[in-house]
């Protein structure tokens, strides 16, 4: 193994403080928030916005103060799903003040963009500052629950959140398919390995044509909590409201997967 030189060792040393710096900046940052839940899954298109949205706005109907964090670089849209479209306000501290929906705080990439079609093509690094950013440069204020809706995959940007951001757990969206399920099992590994808290596996787009399941099967696999189902429903077509906020049947799936969650995180 070859040794590094005097210049090599400062240098990390260096980047390894700044590190710590940015980590306990982020931590002062969030000091005010109760509970940081993620909504993950390694699959696109299972509906991890539509769950996010939903169960922060079901807490929200429900008494707690909650946020949401959107930071899906690539594709930002939660401010879409919620229909947030105020810019976050500046502070005398110069920290964004987030603006609020339907009783919900959201922060989200998708205000920094000029142009909501816009293409955004970053690599690695600009994905991780822009991360790291936005969560010392936002005042949250004190909340119950922030809900933080990740991108799928295991590469950056779900990384740079796992590590930087101290997580109390994670909630897993699977949808009945098999290749889902398969890719709902790859970031439930994820997290395990990073050490941080499964609180359970939600099954959404269940019923119908899609089928049903999947979500169960893996909880079962993988020793973890069954959080429900959240059904194929034409509820979902009125996008002027979190659906949960329409439709009492949506609200207590919401309900049910809400309770079975903080239930768990009770006991971590």
């Amino acid at each position: 193994m070859s040794q590094q030189n005097p210049a090599q060792a400062r240098a990390r040393i260096e980047a390894m403080k700044r590190q710590f710096e940015q980590k306990r900046q982020i931590d002062e940052a969030l000091s005010g928030i109760k509970n940081k839940i993620g909504v993950y899954s390694g699959k696109g298109g299972v509906g991890k916005t539509t769950i996010a949205v939903n169960l922060a706005a079901t807490l929200a109907n429900d008494g707690a103060s909650v946020g949401i964090l959107d930071v899906d670089v690539d594709c930002p849209n939660v401010v879409r799903a919620i229909n947030s479209f105020d810019q976050p306000m500046v502070g005398d501290d110069k920290k964004m003040i987030p603006p609020e929906k339907f009783g919900i705080k959201v922060m989200s990439m998708a205000f920094f963009q000029e142009n909501e079609d816009e293409a955004i093509i970053w690599r690695g690094p600009m994905i991780h500052n822009a991360i790291n950013q936005m969560l010392q440069s936002t005042d949250w204020g004190d909340l119950d629950y922030l809900i933080v809706d990740l991108p799928p995959g295991t590469s950056d940007a779900p990384l740079t959140i796992m590590q930087v951001l101290t997580m109390d757990g994670f909630i897993v969206v699977t949808t009945p398919q098999e290749l889902a399920k398969v890719d709902a099992k790859r970031s439930i590994n994820m997290v395990r390995k990073l050490q941080v808290n499964v609180l359970g596996v939600v099954e959404n787009m269940s019923g119908g044509v899609f089928g049903e399941g999947a979500g169960k099967e893996i909880a079962d696999e993988l020793d973890l909590d069954f959080l429900g189902a959240i059904g194929l429903r034409s509820d979902y077509q009125d996008t002027s409201k979190p659906t949960s906020l329409l439709s009492n049947d949506v609200l207590n799936e919401y309900r049910t997967v809400s309770e079975k969650a903080l239930a768990v995180l009770a006991t971590i």
